[in-house]
């Protein structure tokens, strides 16, 4: 093949990527060096929170109490234990007294209460051996946290009788923090080996293994920049540092994966480097941008959520997966044109070969082609039973219950998690558990008292504390009967919010930050459901120019996350396999969970359908033979998608060793869902599919195929035909058929003048 064939675009481009090599080498590895200043210290301005919605009532009532109420917010718990002895014991009063006193003296501190201070009930323990000093540390995320570590070290440990630990939510956000960023670089130095092994078994190579891990550091230190440019506009969650990671590398991988094995096959029938790059990047290439794009729309569908969380991870992942496509499409074509045949230098298997007769690797007779003629030749059954067994996988989620991340997310060891949970044990009322409803406006006592008593007759209050007074503002403290998020405390939000009241009120609160964040999810969930269906359904038409083979795409993709949600379900809420994994399960799932898992691993999924149908597509664009042209693509795809699979599935269960609960969930979570993707969906249930659907599949209407003739793009080479001229992609016919007017022909066989494409084409499969 020469390059004669090549559209004048994809010449271009080719030219461009392969002109100056070492030229674009060089300012990618200053480009890089630059990323890494323009990051570092980036997990240091990231946070921890962002579950709430910013423009819900709870939202704007938090801020108002933390401005006229700081003491209604406290954020910093110390947790005094005397011990055998009493916290009415002198001796540890007067030590308790003697901290508080300290503690109301430090700056950024305000708010300062304590049991031996009020007497209230709800600060001791009911044993009498605990009690708390409750304060508020001012300033954002980063500057409370920066006090924290500076006012911890003093009042942490023994102090006379009694002994203090260091509790509350901001020493939560700041613990979970620094483990996260521990745990990120342990999971680094766990992937990365395992990973570079993996590819050296697929590639056997060493020269072209280390290809795919150079595109995603590129590809994850561009996005730690990026990142670290965005705090300084809007807030970003230190969790969004850890899909960085992993979908740099993974999706590094995939798509190296795809580039230097085609070139490698270009390689293998004698063409010259320029002309395999050529080739690579018309077909393969075309591929990883398509499935780049279907990635980086999945993700993009985050940014119609307000939760900064659910943002963050558009952010990070819609960059990384833009900027691994672009070093997979513009550096590795570079250094493929540099290495030429090196790329199968320092071949590590030979040893494992000698003596030993490869198995052929024709288009029928290899083991992805021969699972793809039996489950075709059963469809029916495969496509029921893949159907059934992961639609039952995934009835565990018909029971889930939302909730929000607590303490209960660290490892039960870590100090914030242990006073929460003697706080959840041993003290009554459950402090910080309450609701508190923001009074605003002039009122005298008796309007107070009034509104009061109506509160106290709602069925699911447990008491009323208050009011405290401050000019035109006051605040209630309502306790819920039940748990603090229960079913009980949500249904008290929406009854506390109808009460009739003299004076604006506005209700917070843990239960109604949680009624807050499941109203504005549930309200822009739909719009985040349609958005990734109509743009993935339009890519994948470009790609196939069929109607039907978008809408089995995203069905099967759904399908392929069942088990995934299942497993959530089943693991992570209701407890089951908690020891082995060694988390606390706080009995429910953190509402923004769901959303962003889905949107991860839909995008995923897709990326290896892109894979898939392309080169059914190719072949099918050659032949015309739709039973043939599945089977060849399963069998040229079908190890590459389980290696690329596996590879992630390696990294994401690395990111799921973390001792954070939520980022263990995410990575256990998505590696289940790309392993059931790649090995059910991608290997039995699509095949069965597509060989029930037969040559239907490829089916459009007229005006959609001149749509797709003139704006689609697909894998296949313009052919020559019988006059020299251009053979067209095969269109179907109006009736799956496909036409006679330069494509396939009507008997399936190949196209007019195809005999020698497939010579130089196929064969070489």
């Amino acid at each position: 093949m020469t390059e004669v064939n090549t559209p004048p675009r994809v010449r271009g481009w080719t030219r461009f990527v392969t002109a100056r090599p070492r030229l674009s080498l060089l300012v990618a590895l200053v480009l890089t060096a630059l990323a890494v200043l323009a990051g570092s210290g980036v997990a240091d301005r990231l946070g921890a929170g962002g579950w709430e919605d910013p423009a819900a009532e709870s939202t704007h009532a938090t801020k108002a109490l933390e401005r006229e109420f700081p003491g209604s917010q406290p954020n910093l718990l110390l947790l005094v234990d005397a011990g055998d002895a009493s916290v009415d014991d002198p001796a540890v009063a007067a030590e308790a007294e003697r901290l508080t006193e300290r503690l109301a003296g430090e700056r950024g501190v305000t708010g300062i209460g304590s049991y031996w201070q009020s007497r209230a009930e709800a600060l001791r323990s009911r044993d009498g051996h605990e009690a708390l000093i409750a304060a508020r540390i001012t300033g954002d995320e980063k500057t409370a946290g920066e006090t924290l570590e500076r006012l911890a070290p003093h009042y942490r440990g023994a102090h006379g009788p009694a002994e203090v630990t260091v509790g509350g939510p901001v020493a939560v956000r700041h613990e979970m923090q620094t483990i996260i960023q521990e745990d990120l670089t342990r999971a680094e130095l766990i992937a990365l080996p395992i990973t570079l092994v993996l590819l050296v078994m697929v590639f056997g190579s060493a020269v072209a293994a280390l290809l795919p891990l150079g595109i995603g550091i590129v590809a994850i230190l561009g996005t730690n920049a990026i990142l670290r440019g965005l705090t300084g506009f809007t807030d970003v969650s230190v969790f969004a540092i850890n899909l960085t990671t992993a979908l740099g590398l993974g999706l590094a991988i995939d798509y190296a994966l795809f580039i230097v094995r085609r070139f490698r096959e270009e390689l293998s029938t004698g063409a010259e480097p320029v002309t395999a790059i050529g080739t690579t990047l018309r077909t393969a290439g075309r591929t990883v941008l398509f499935s780049a794009l279907t990635v980086a729309v999945s993700l993009a569908a985050m940014l119609v959520f307000p939760q900064y969380f659910l943002r963050s991870f558009a952010y990070a992942g819609i960059a990384v997966v833009l900027l691994a496509a672009a070093a997979a499409l513009i550096l590795l074509p570079a250094a493929l044109t540099l290495l030429g045949h090196r790329v199968n230098s320092w071949d590590l298997r030979r040893v494992f070969r000698r003596g030993h007769r490869a198995e052929p690797a024709g288009e029928e007779s290899g083991a992805w082609a021969r699972t793809a003629t039996l489950v075709m030749r059963r469809a029916p059954i495969f496509a029921l039973g893949t159907t059934a067994v992961l639609v039952l996988l995934g009835l565990p989620f018909l029971g889930v219950k939302f909730g929000t991340a607590d303490d209960r997310q660290l490892p039960a060891v870590s100090e914030s998690h242990v006073v929460q949970q003697h706080i959840r044990e041993g003290f009554p009322g459950s402090p910080g558990g309450g609701l508190e409803v923001l009074a605003v406006g002039p009122a005298t006592e008796a309007r107070y008292g009034a509104y009061r008593e109506r509160i106290a007759r709602l069925p699911d209050v447990l008491r009323v504390d208050g009011p405290l007074v401050k000019g035109d503002s006051a605040y209630f403290t309502v306790l819920p009967k039940g748990e603090a998020v229960g079913d009980q405390a949500q249904r008290l939000v929406g009854e506390l919010r109808d009460v009739d009241a003299p004076f604006r009120t506005e209700v917070t609160g843990t239960a109604a930050v949680l009624v807050d964040s499941k109203d504005a999810i549930g309200e822009r969930l739909s719009l985040a459901a349609v958005f990734i269906t109509i743009v993935t359904l339009l890519l994948v038409f470009l790609l196939t120019g069929s109607v039907l083979i978008p809408i089995q795409a995203v069905v099967l993709n759904a399908l392929s996350l069942t088990a995934m949600f299942g497993a959530v379900v089943w693991v992570f809420q209701d407890g089951h396999l908690s020891g082995l994994l060694g988390f606390t399960t706080p009995g429910s799932i953190e509402t923004t969970l769901p959303v962003l898992m889905f949107c991860v691993a839909f995008g995923l999924s897709m990326d290896y359908g892109v894979f898939l149908l392309s080169r059914i597509k190719e072949e099918y664009d050659h032949t015309g033979d739709h039973d043939r042209s599945v089977r060849h693509g399963l069998q040229r795809t079908g190890g590459l998608i389980t290696a690329a699979a596996v590879i992630l599935a390696v990294v994401m269960v690395a990111i799921g060793t973390s001792r954070v609960t939520n980022t263990k969930m995410l990575g256990l979570g998505i590696a289940l869902a790309v392993l059931m993707d790649a090995m059910i969906v991608r290997s039995l249930l699509v095949p069965a599919v597509m060989r029930l659907t037969g040559r239907a599949t490829w089916w459009a209407p007229a005006p959609l195929r001149r749509f797709h003739a003139r704006f689609g793009l697909s894998e296949a080479e313009e052919q020559p035909a019988a006059d020299g001229g251009p053979v067209t992609d095969g269109e179907p016919g109006m009736d799956g058929e496909p036409g006679t007017d330069g494509g396939p022909g009507t008997d399936g066989g190949p196209a007019k003048g195809g005999e020698s494409a497939r010579d130089t084409v196929g064969s070489r499969r």
